[in-house]
């Protein structure tokens, strides 16, 4: 092997760097020695590399030649070697900066919470749990409280009670926590809360209160520098409101919510409102369903109990009641039922069923209705305003019934039945020729009274009554077939007893009222209809003793008014007669039922709807 100079060889390393600067970016570090490779290389000394080194082909001294015609001038070289150690430098300023505020912030964050823990653990080292804050100082530890109210509802008056959803919210102060340090007031866990003092507080009134607890107990603890506990929790109470219903519907009622504590006294613990003006506040839009929120107050009072004075916290929440739902369901539907009623006035008094079961169909309707409106309101011990309306209803429409029985008794004769056969007109037409028959041979003295009257019909074959059809008192209208007795028929009274015995035989119909004024009178037959005319004219009496013999049921006062209306209709005979009247009870009814009815009403909403309960603190229980 051909021995090399030393010269040569040293030549040769710097061809090898500079090829590696050209095209390893020796800068990088990825291709250029580094100080092991060259302390190596020292340690090895001229033999070894002479002993190690390469042939060098002909495409190695290609790319000797090539760098070395593009090797860049030294100054450019110098240039480029202080630019990358500009940038290597401000690299690691920068670093270094960041690591050491990352450090002491890191470090911070660390020690605060080692902090935190050691503050909470040194608080609680000696602290009594059952000792109030103030034990010992001969003061009364103050608990404030304030209310936020997200909804209210419902109202129940069956219940008598009321349900709202609302941030509970007491502080106070313990000196027996406060601290030092940066951080001014501390979020704690509710788990604190069993290792600290805290008020008893309960309400008064409350009935199924609860707290949340969905998705975590919504509660919240937070304690200051100064030792200030702040204890919220988010609390749906439901609380008993006592109601005054003498006006419902239209009623206004307080509902109150008492708070205060359950077993520490006024000169423990003492409760007040925090911030007055703004103590008690509802989340904007809040609404009820059935009432309207018009005034609110809130007052600290002391109550006397058994165990001692109490300081106690008092919030009355004032409330009106809607009545458009009552008006639309209840007042009007009544109010047409009555007017409905009224049209039995208009209808004929002979139509007995028609005007009997419209009365009956509306008394039973507002019986519905007022059932229906009982379900939702207690069983009190007085009347309300909708009870009170519901009866006046109730006595129209029964009123309405009785005025239709006071037609029928007062104004209505006879049986009510007409006669529609044509046999029944002749042998009615026969009893009255009869009775006439009688009265002429009782007048002549030729017969005798006891004879028998159907003698000398029997004896006869029909024709003496066409030979005496003038003297007879009877006659047919052979236009509307209608039998008529004269004016003296209706008014004897001695033959009534021998005209009834002659009627008892089969041949003839009984009837229960004088067959004379009841059938015979043409003023009780109207000619197309078949119907009669009962109206009578007031009699020679006065009116109170006439409704007091209708009352009695006397008969013969009954049968006499039978009479003189017959005679009286006699008298005036034609066609006027036929002419079926109105009662004058129906007429007076008419106006007299709606004028009255409108006159209660006018009062009944004057009384009630004016009337404005005025609330306050003397007339309010606690």
């Amino acid at each position: 092997m051909v021995q090399k100079s030393p010269t040569l060889l040293i030549i040769t390393g710097f061809l090898i760097y500079f090829i590696c600067i050209s095209e390893g970016n020796v800068g990088d570090g990825t291709l250029a020695p580094t100080s092991s490779d060259l302390l190596y290389i020292k340690a090895l000394g001229p033999a070894a590399i002479l002993t190690k080194m390469p042939n060098i082909t002909n495409e190695f001294s290609s790319r000797i030649f090539n760098s070395i015609r593009v090797l860049p001038s030294l100054k450019e070289m110098a240039a480029r070697s202080m630019k990358r150690s500009q940038n290597n430098m401000t690299r690691g300023y920068f670093s270094e900066i960041s690591n050491q505020s990352r450090v002491p912030r890191k470090a911070s964050a660390d020690m605060l919470s080692r902090n935190i823990s050691m503050i909470l653990e040194n608080l609680l080292k000696r602290y009594e749990q059952s000792q109030l804050p103030t034990h010992g100082q001969g003061v009364p530890t103050v608990v404030q409280t304030n209310i936020l109210i997200r909804s209210m509802g419902p109202v129940s008056e069956l219940d008598m009670d009321y349900s709202m959803d609302c941030y509970f919210r007491q502080y106070w102060r313990d000196k027996r926590l406060s601290f030092k340090g940066p951080i001014k007031s501390l979020s704690l866990s509710i788990k604190m809360l069993d290792k600290i003092w805290r008020p008893d507080t309960y309400f008064y009134n409350g009935k199924h209160s609860q707290i949340h607890m969905i998705t975590v107990p919504n509660k919240l603890l937070r304690l200051d520098q100064n030792g200030g506990i702040l204890y919220s929790m988010r609390l749906t109470i439901k609380a008993t409101c006592p109601m005054e219903l003498q006006n419902f519907p239209m009623d206004r009622q307080s509902c109150p919510l008492v708070i205060g504590s359950y077993g520490y006294i006024n000169q423990q613990l003492i409760y007040e409102w925090k911030n007055q003006d703004d103590a008690v506040s509802f989340v904007p839009g809040m609404t009820l369903n059935q009432f309207d929120l018009i005034s609110m107050m809130h007052r600290n009072f002391t109550t006397v109990r058994r165990e001692g004075d109490f300081s106690v916290l008092h919030v009355a929440f004032n409330l009106k009641r809607h009545t458009g739902y009552f008006l639309i369901q209840v007042y009007v539907p009544c109010i047409l039922i009555v007017v409905l009623s009224w049209v039995s006035f208009w209808i004929h008094r002979e139509a007995t069923s028609d005007r009997v079961s419209l009365c009956v169909t509306s008394v039973l309707t507002l019986s519905t209705i007022s059932l229906d409106s009982r379900t939702d309101l207690p069983k009190v011990k007085y009347a309300t305003a909708l009870d009170w309306f519901l009866l006046m209803s109730f006595l129209y429409c029964i009123a309405t019934l009785l005025e239709f029985a006071g037609v029928h008794y007062f104004t209505k004769l006879g049986s009510g039945e007409s006669p529609q056969l044509e046999d029944q007109w002749e042998d009615i037409c026969i009893a009255n020729s009869l009775s006439d028959h009688a009265a002429d041979a009782d007048g002549d003295g030729d017969a005798d009274a006891d004879a028998d009257p159907f003698a000398d019909e029997g004896s006869s074959d029909g024709t003496e009554n066409d030979e005496n059809e003038g003297p007879v008192s009877e006659s047919i209208d052979s236009k509307n077939g209608v039998c008529a007795c004269n004016k003296h028929d209706a008014l004897d009274l001695e033959y009534e007893v021998s005209l009834q015995n002659s009627l008892a035989g089969p041949g003839f119909i009984k009837r229960n009222a004088i067959f004379c004024p009841t059938y015979n009178d043409p003023s009780y037959i109207l000619p197309n209809t078949m119907e009669r005319t009962t109206q009578t004219e007031p009699p020679a009496v006065s009116r109170l003793h006439q409704m007091w013999m209708c009352l009695k049921s006397d008969n013969s006062f009954r049968k006499q008014r039978e009479r003189n209306a017959a005679a009286q209709k006699s008298e005036q005979g034609g066609a006027n007669c036929y002419v079926n009247s109105v009662s004058l009870i129906d007429r007076v009814a008419r106006v007299a039922f709606p004028m009255s009815f409108a006159f209660l009403n006018v009062l009944y909403w004057w009384a009630y709807g004016m009337y404005k309960k005025e609330f306050s603190w003397s007339n309010m229980k606690a």
